[in-house]
């Protein structure tokens, strides 16, 4: 029994012991495979990032040269439809060329101006991106690189912005790369148990080998944290839900699933705060462990050669597929590189490398083009050989310590002189590339051929100081003028002021202020209301709106109430315009002509006094004519009719010489008659105007032969004075026609019409000029004038646009 027992202890020992030796073989074998896997995983983890850094930054150097393309410049400093052109010609080779996903141009107010996909539904032609930190960040100055969703395409991506300079050294813009996402994923390549991802510095999952974690977030979010990057909308307006990853140590961490990892990080290259995570799963490592040990069932030989077969077939599969990895890496650097060397030698723009000798490396066609070489011709050539004189000490007394010291210069005006002996303005920037020690070993440089601009901008120059010049002297006429129009304002005796539309006084001139009693300060912004009684601003509203209304002068009488009485003011009030002929305003200039008014009302009645004694004058004048002096011819006549009978048949003679003396008084009465009838009709106190018109233009025709038609319409009872006025005035009238006018025809018209009596005499002759009245056609005119102001009437005689004369009298019946 005892026996049995120590048998059956030693069994148990030797089962113990073989099942302790297996486990901690087991443990050792495990926890070498975990440690195996963790400096795989680790060795992967960089190589990975290795890698996504050569992706993301194999762009940044195409839009620098991109952003030093003189197209690209013109189409920022003038945005017109031909630079826009050439700059989307540029765009599309460079998109092309580089193979990415678009490339585009921003004005500096964010404003995308031209882009390689202007033909595509989400063209960013016209968008702003202006709250892009990659755009924030170059138009300051400084390339950037940006990871983002896009807002218009909705696709992921990489964003390379560099700044655009002009002449000056604020950025006129920013041009942009954008280079696809799902691209570099392709390149990940991750293995079916691994995970490669990458983070933003919120924990938001941007790229991924497992599409299902895409936007997702590795650590839950605050609502003030999810609010705040939806606003910046890098990657969309959300939601970003959180996969559901936990993490247990610096190395491991447990999936929703409840699948554990193993977990490394890196922080990306250029990218601060985004890290590159890679997550092996530890079932995967078990399992490089367990089956091999589950499957042993043979020679422990025959297990170590499997293990050590299925660890070198392990190792030889991921070297192979790390060893494909690398060789693709290179193969894609390759292109970029050749990329590159097509885009330095091909692109339109003047392109150079030198060593720290100052010895050409390199060249681009174009530069060789515009200086007229070979590119066998200056290879190697020192490029201070091209400079003018002026430029090469320039260069190397003050350009080239200070690119040693900075390692760039930034638009430097050098002068080049071509093959030809031409001299050409060139513009050149530089940036140097050093070695792993710091030290430069070259320079890539951009210039631009500035010739035209700088000739451009001396006539530029010589035009603005012409300007300036002409700008001073007009300022020297204007004060000289604003001088004497303030001295006119101030001393004028008229009343000058300006109003707005509203009626608003804006201006008044010191007259004004006498008059009145009020300050400039005390009347602007007031109407006529706010100053003067209401019947006074009624009159002064009706006329200025008058004014307003036909855009053209007026000129009228104004009643004025002042401390001394009312007073007669003659204004002239015109329309005031503004820049965009829009009537802004108006202005008046008053004259006081009260006593004016005064002096012509006593003339007036002067003149009205002085033509009624004329009147009865010539009354009186034409009864003596009449009652006297014809009497006396009467009685005359009738004497020598009775001596001629006296001596018939007596003295032949001296009956011839009675006859001759009978026919000469006859002629004597006759022209007494018609002088009593001249000076005052008899007919026109007896039968009144219509009759005493109608004798005088039947006999105006007999004297003179000029064919006269006289007409009349409805006029009824006329006061004795304006019918003596329009009498006088109708003769006045004729007697112009047959002296000046050359007429054989005269047509008078007398009618009355809405309480108004109006004369017209028009004739057919040759008319005048109203500039060229002799003197007594001139006080004919005037006299005229005169009797019908005498009666409150008009008189305006006018050219006809045939020949001949107009004159119309106007008066109103009361």
């Amino acid at each position: 029994m005892k026996l049995r027992l120590i048998l059956l202890i030693l069994a148990l020992l030797s089962f113990l012991s073989a099942s302790a030796g297996g486990y901690l073989y087991y443990a050792s074998l495990k926890e070498a495979a975990f440690h195996e896997a963790e400096r795989q995983s680790l060795n992967r983890l960089v190589a990975i990032k290795r890698n996504l850094s050569t992706f993301l930054s194999e762009n940044v150097k195409p839009a620098r040269v991109l952003a030093g393309m003189k197209e690209i410049r013109e189409a920022l400093a003038r945005p017109d439809a031909a630079s826009v052109a050439q700059a989307n010609a540029m765009l599309d080779y460079f998109q092309k060329t580089l193979g990415v996903e678009v490339c585009y141009l921003m004005d500096r107010r964010g404003n995308t101006a031209a882009s390689s996909n202007r033909h595509a539904p989400d063209s960013f032609v016209g968008v702003n991106f202006a709250f892009r930190p990659y755009f924030q960040q170059a138009i300051s100055g400084a390339p950037s690189s940006y990871l983002a969703l896009g807002i218009t395409s909705k696709k992921r991506g990489a964003y390379y912005g560099h700044p655009v300079y002009g002449k000056k050294e604020a950025p006129l813009g920013v041009v942009v790369i954008k280079a696809s996402i799902e691209h570099i994923e392709e390149e990940l390549g991750a293995d079916r148990d691994e995970i490669v991802m990458v983070t933003d510095p919120s924990g938001i999952i941007f790229i991924s080998s497992r599409d299902d974690w895409l936007n997702h977030t590795i650590q839950q979010l605050s609502s003030e944290r999810a609010a705040k990057i939806a606003q910046s909308v890098q990657f969309g307006v959300g939601p970003w839900p959180w996969m559901g990853l936990t993490l247990r140590g610096p190395h491991a961490a447990v999936d929703a699933a409840g699948e554990e990892y193993l977990m490394h990080q890196l922080e990306l290259d250029s990218y601060p705060g985004w890290h590159v995570i890679h997550l092996k799963s530890l079932k995967a490592i078990a399992k490089t462990v367990s089956d091999p040990i589950m499957r042993i069932t043979g020679h422990i030989i025959l297990v170590l050669l499997l293990l050590i077969g299925l660890a070198v077939g392990i190792l030889y599969r991921r070297a192979s597929r790390e060893l494909t990895r690398r060789q693709e890496a290179e193969m894609a650097l390759r292109k970029s590189e050749e990329r590159y060397r097509t885009l330095y030698k091909n692109t339109p723009a003047m392109l150079h490398s030198v060593d720290p000798s100052g010895s050409l490396l390199s060249v681009s066609d174009y530069w060789c083009e515009m200086l007229g070489y070979l590119r066998e011709e200056v290879i190697g050539r020192n490029i201070l050989e091209f400079h003018t004189e002026a430029s090469r000490r320039y260069a190397e007394e003050t350009v080239f310590p200070e690119f040693l010291h900075k390692g760039f210069v930034k638009d430097v005006s050098f002068q080049f002189v071509k093959k030809s002996g031409e001299i050409i303005d060139l513009l050149l920037s530089a940036f140097a590339e050093r070695d792993d020690k710091g030290n430069i070993f070259r320079s890539l440089s951009v210039s631009i051929d500035v010739t035209e601009q700088l000739k451009a901008e001396r006539a530029l120059k010589q035009a603005q100081e012409e300007l300036s010049s002409y700008s001073q002297d007009l300022e020297r006429q204007i004060r000289k003028r604003s001088r004497e129009i303030a001295s006119i304002l101030k001393y004028t005796p008229a009343v000058i002021y300006i109003k707005d539309r509203d009626g608003r006084y804006t201006l008044i001139n010191p007259r004004f202020e006498k008059l009145f009693g009020l300050s400039q300060e005390e009347v602007r912004g007031k109407t006529d209301y706010d100053i003067f009684p209401k019947e006074t601003a009624d009159q002064l509203k009706a006329n200025d709106s008058k004014v307003l209304a036909t855009k053209v002068c007026q000129q009228v009488e104004e009643q004025i109430p002042q401390a001394d009485g009312l007073h007669t003011y003659l204004s002239v009030k015109f329309p005031i315009y503004d820049d965009s002929r829009a009537i802004s305003g108006l202005c008046a200039i008053s004259t006081d002509i009260t006593e004016v008014k005064k002096a012509q009302d006593q003339l007036r009645r002067l003149s009205g006094s002085i033509i009624a004694g004329q009147e009865k004058e010539r009354t009186a004048i034409a009864r003596e004519l009449h009652d006297e002096l014809g009497q006396m011819l009467t009685a005359l006549r009738l004497d020598c009719v009775w001596l001629s009978e006296r001596l018939k048949g007596r003295d032949a003679m001296a009956k011839g010489r009675a006859s001759g003396m009978c026919s000469l008084i006859d002629k004597g009465i006759q022209d007494v008659r018609e002088m009593a009838v001249r000076l005052r009709p008899g007919v026109l106190d007896r039968l009144g105007l219509e009759d005493a018109l109608e004798w005088y233009t039947a006999d105006f025709e007999r004297r003179t032969g000029i064919t006269c038609f006289f007409e009349r319409d409805r006029v009824p009872a006329i006061p004795d004075n304006v019918a003596t006025a329009a009498y006088r005035i109708a003769q006045e009238a004729l007697t112009n026609v047959a002296r000046h006018a050359g007429a054989n025809l005269v047509n008078v018209m007398l009618q009355a019409q809405d309480g108004l009596l109006t004369l017209t005499v028009s004739d057919n002759g040759q008319g005048f000029d109203a500039t060229k009245l002799t003197e007594e056609e001139g006080l004919g005119i005037a006299g005229m004038k005169e009797r019908a102001s005498l009666v409150g009437g008009e008189l305006e005689v006018q050219p006809q646009a045939r020949k001949g004369t107009d004159v119309y009298f106007k008066v109103p019946l009361l």
